[in-house]
């Protein structure tokens, strides 16, 4: 069976690809055109995809003969699941093996934002270290007590909650689809609703699964229903917030400040206002950067293709519809 790969992964993941029913595609370049990738997909009868790609029904469409697509990433909002499941091909993600390094992004996030860490940084470098000592010049935070608000407590919110009751003894509340019975026991975590949890957190992390309906969920409105001393830490998806209001209400101090791992626009454009800030720390998307996650993302991607090929489902099939 011909499976295309669009970018090399680790090896413990292309060592599993070399399996004895696999004819392994892959391209001698890692950026494709949208009509290179098609015409690749066209050949192949699965996909191991690796980078946020745009999988919409045009997609599918054109290429009516894959079978299974195994996605190098936790999130699915690029694909058209929907589509996927109507013609029965199985998708999967790669759960689990990235949540510390996710959680610890955010805590990082967190802590350079309470401290405005990046502008800070910059001064130095730039040689504006004041020799003179100014009691009221770029002050931040403390963390000591504060209370987190988790949006999204699934895996990776459940390990930054736990991460910030560890280090900060901060009070964990929670907003989720459903309760976290695990969470609210072992961390004492407590379930609110969206504006409660807008309206009493110190720091709100934001870890859910992002969805059309959650689009810019975090605008103006609810900005202004935050705390003026707020955090707002993103590693799930931009499209959570509206980076104009976020702006806006950095500006004018609305909240105090806002950590991003995620932005609407990826790579962030750099004559973004945002970049202008002292209250913002932003990083290039690196939520699962570090060699365990990959290796892991690896592994889950490449026997995720193996089973299917082998005529068994995915471990982590997000579409388990397909077989009913």
């Amino acid at each position: 069976m011909k499976v295309f790969l669009n970018k090399r992964i680790p090896t413990i993941g292309m060592q599993l690809l070399h399996h004895k029913d696999i004819e392994l595609i892959l391209p001698n370049k890692d950026e494709l055109s949208r009509e290179e990738w098609l015409s690749y997909c066209q050949k192949s009868d699965a996909i191991l995809s690796v980078g946020k790609v745009n999988l919409d029904r045009d997609f599918f469409e054109q290429c009516p003969n894959i079978k299974a697509i195994a996605l190098y990433s936790v999130g699915y909002d690029h694909v058209d699941i929907a589509e996927a499941t109507a013609r029965k091909v199985a998708l999967s993600n790669t759960p689990d093996v990235l949540s510390h390094a996710t959680a610890d992004t955010a805590f990082l996030l967190m802590q350079m934002t309470a401290r405005k860490a990046s502008f800070n940084l910059e001064k130095v470098k730039k040689g504006g270290w004041s020799t003179h000592f100014n009691p009221l010049a770029h002050l931040g935070q403390e963390l000591h007590g504060k209370t987190i608000g988790i949006f999204g407590l699934g895996r990776i919110g459940y390990e930054m909650a736990k991460q910030c009751k560890a280090a900060f003894n901060m009070k964990i509340i929670y907003h989720n689809r459903s309760r976290n019975e695990n969470a609210e026991r072992e961390l004492q975590a407590t379930y609110v609703s969206f504006e409660t949890l807008l309206q009493t957190a110190d720091v709100i992390s934001i870890h859910a699964n992002y969805t059309p309906k959650e689009h810019y969920l975090f605008n103006k409105d609810t900005f202004a229903k935050m705390k003026s001393n707020a955090l707002l830490i993103n590693t799930a998806r931009g499209g959570f917030i509206r980076e104009s209001d976020l702006y806006d209400a950095l500006v004018n101090g609305v909240i105090f400040g806002a950590g991003l791992d995620v932005t609407e626009q990826e790579p962030l454009p750099v004559n973004s206002p945002l970049l202008e800030l002292e209250n913002i720390n932003i990083f290039p998307h690196i939520g699962s950067a570090t060699e365990q996650a990959r290796e892991g993302m690896a592994k889950v991607a490449a026997e995720n293709i193996v089973a299917f090929i082998e005529g068994k489902p995915m471990p982590t099939l997000v579409n388990p519809e397909i077989y009913s």
